[in-house]
């Protein structure tokens, strides 16, 4: 993947509608913070350029990513518009976000305004807990927190982001419910291929912007079962639409503890939205630092394997994770950071496809 100038040809200037650089004030590593709101290499909405970038402690300059998403109106639930967003890494601490905007409801101006106003959040900005996590590594001083100290000094500049896109977030991580890698990618990708609309501006031509939930709501089934989505997910889906505009208004719910989950409560009473959806989806929106995603069919093993040598289940992850309580989604990031891949047995799944019958 190369990284795509803001300026594409003479004839087509795309100057920015807004341009700000941000400064984050400490190290921030734009690849690994963001890659975990890429789903799959084919994102259509979503996608990490590493550029020039190798991996650095910190981040490294050249590092950048695309992303493109729809502003909504929390007091009314109204679209304000549309958005694509280039991020570029400057250096250790500082990345420019450029977007260009296509107004509904609001001016190209007005929405690059709170657009902009969004990206630190993105950035991890608001993750602050990564000092008290280091604090209590130290005192605990085992040989797990000593283990994750050390992979937390190789990766400074990891933060939780956080994109406060709940009803984007919600939609990708139902698809993703009870079916193998490939499968959750490939509906991800085929919804926005077939229905997304082109994001305003230079976006790259593989973009397409997530759908509002008109549009979700306007795909008959026959649709889903081809983009190999199954019914539960796809009834899923639909019962969240039904709630999008609540969802618009909780998308703007604070990230501490007590409105989370009270947050949670709310989400979980969507039949076909569980602990695990909900997990995965506010780890993404709000940076949940102490929600791990219970009921995942391999985190369980592989944080029992990488934190005492033996596989286990939810409930005993709980248990091991429960010295870092406050922290343990921090935990689990710093685990799948460090490379750690658990035992695996038997052949890899393949699942059949109905699609044609």
């Amino acid at each position: 993947m190369t990284h795509q100038p803001l300026t594409q040809d003479s004839a087509r200037p795309w100057a920015p509608d807004g341009e700000a650089v941000v400064d984050l004030a400490g190290p921030v590593d734009l690849p690994r913070t963001l890659g975990i709101i890429q789903r799959g290499s084919g994102d259509p909405a979503f996608r990490v350029d590493p550029g020039v970038w190798r991996g650095g402690a910190a981040g490294t300059s050249g590092a950048g990513a695309w992303a493109c998403f729809r502003m909504w109106s929390p007091q009314s639930s109204r679209e304000l518009g549309q958005v694509l967003l280039r991020l570029d890494q400057l250096d250790v601490s500082r990345v420019r976000a450029g977007l260009w905007c296509a107004g509904v409801e609001a001016s190209s101006e007005e929405l690059a305004t709170a657009a902009l106003d969004r990206v630190p959040a993105l950035l991890g900005a608001e993750d602050e807990g990564w000092e008290d996590f280091d604090l209590l590594l130290d005192a605990l001083g085992d040989d797990q927190s000593t283990a994750l100290a050390r992979i937390r000094r190789r990766h400074p500049g990891v933060r939780l982001p956080a994109t406060g896109q709940l009803l984007d977030q919600l939609v990708t991580v139902t698809l993703e419910q009870k079916v193998t890698h490939g499968q959750a990618r490939h509906g991800w990708r085929e919804l926005l291929r077939r229905h997304g609309e082109r994001p305003p501006g230079p976006a790259p031509d593989w973009m397409r912007l997530p759908l509002t939930g008109e549009q979700l709501r306007r795909i008959p089934s026959w649709r889903w079962h081809q983009m190999w989505v199954q019914p539960p997910m796809a009834a899923t889906v639909l019962r969240i639409v039904e709630r999008a505009s609540a969802l618009h208004r909780l998308a703007a719910c604070p990230g501490d503890a007590a409105s989370l989950e009270d947050l949670q409560s709310r989400l979980t009473a969507i039949s076909g939205v569980g602990v695990w959806t909900v997990a995965e989806t506010l780890q993404r929106t709000h940076g949940a630092a102490d929600l791990p995603a219970v009921g995942d069919y391999h985190l369980p093993a592989l944080v029992g394997e990488a934190l005492t040598g033996s596989r286990t289940d939810d409930a005993g992850m709980l248990r091991i994770l429960e010295p870092w309580r406050g922290h343990r989604q921090r935990v689990v990031r710093l685990i799948r950071l460090s490379g750690y891949r658990h035992q695996t047995f038997g052949p890899r799944l393949s699942p059949a496809d109905h699609r044609g019958r």
